[in-house]
């Protein structure tokens, strides 16, 4: 891997307060569409069923899930689907068309996932989910929201992260980093060169993140990958605000996390000054 990364600058917006968008998890036009069931979305209902690559997942694909991907095809979001980049307990990964022939990530997480009290975890706490409850459903929904909206915000940040495109209901569409034949790979799976610039680039991405308003909660080698010389920060679907009451134990752990892993790959990188640099703040910024 070279080192030779490039930060992005932010865009040119008004800067990040305490404006928190209350993220809405009440039906969809795809819970409308999954009661309704008018021929059309039958017979696109069937033609996914059968495609090979859904065929395992009958069971854990409800009626709104397939109405979530015939909106997202209706509304020109997904031309034609491909097959599975990854699969897990929570979600499924397929590479699909989307608009202007271009490659997206399609993101379909399982309403009954597993680990819902854990993303529950996750959500009490955040000021865009009061009142959330104990609703599966609505806490998956609400999981799948906060992603999006967490790409969003760390991108008009300046943070390289995959570009969200679209999300309706459990299912998330966004930019594919990479391809399935030549996928991008975690910082975890490459020779890291030059551990001083990516360290550089990482510690400034946290910093960014927290100016923000956000804490990632799970950042490490494994949720870092290297995609045409940039460094990608992935997987945000757990990312908090900095009013979460956990918040500053996530941050604490991530900054463990990354200066350890940068410490054994030679960088002078120490988790207690990782803090320090992400919380401080410039003059000029204040």
């Amino acid at each position: 891997m070279t080192g030779d990364f490039e930060l992005i600058e932010p865009e040119e917006a008004e800067g990040f307060g305490d404006e928190w968008e209350e993220i809405d998890v009440s039906d969809t036009e795809a819970d409308r569409i999954a009661r309704k069931r008018d021929r059309k979305f039958n017979e696109f209902r069937k033609r996914i069923k059968d495609a090979d690559q859904f065929k395992v997942e009958q069971s854990v694909f409800d009626d709104a899930t397939f109405a979530a991907i015939y909106k997202l095809v209706q509304d020109g979001y997904i031309e034609a689907f491909g097959g599975p980049i990854s699969t897990g307990k929570e979600a499924n990964v397929y590479e699909a068309l989307g608009e202007d022939e271009e490659d997206v990530a399609v993101k379909i997480y399982r309403i009954n996932a597993s680990n819902f009290r854990q993303m529950r975890s996750y959500l009490e706490g955040d000021p865009r989910f009061r009142g959330i409850g104990n609703d599966k459903g609505k806490i998956v929904l609400a999981w799948v929201r906060k992603e999006y909206a967490n790409l969003e915000r760390a991108q008009k940040a300046g943070v390289r992260v995959p570009n969200p495109i679209a999300v309706e209901r459990n299912v998330l569409v966004m930019e594919l980093v990479g391809l399935v034949e030549d996928r991008a790979r975690r910082l975890s799976e490459v020779d890291v060169e030059n551990p001083e610039t990516a360290y550089e680039v990482v510690r400034e991405y946290m910093r960014r993140l927290h100016g923000a308003g956000l804490i990632h909660g799970d950042l490490s080698e494994y949720n870092l990958i290297v995609h045409e010389g940039e460094l990608v920060v992935i997987d945000l679907g757990q990312a908090v605000t900095v009013h979460h009451p956990n918040a500053e134990e996530f941050l604490r752990r991530d900054c463990t996390n990354v200066a350890n892993f940068f410490a054994r790959q030679g960088a002078d990188a120490d988790a207690d000054e990782l803090y320090e640099y992400v919380t401080s703040v410039d003059d000029d910024e204040e």
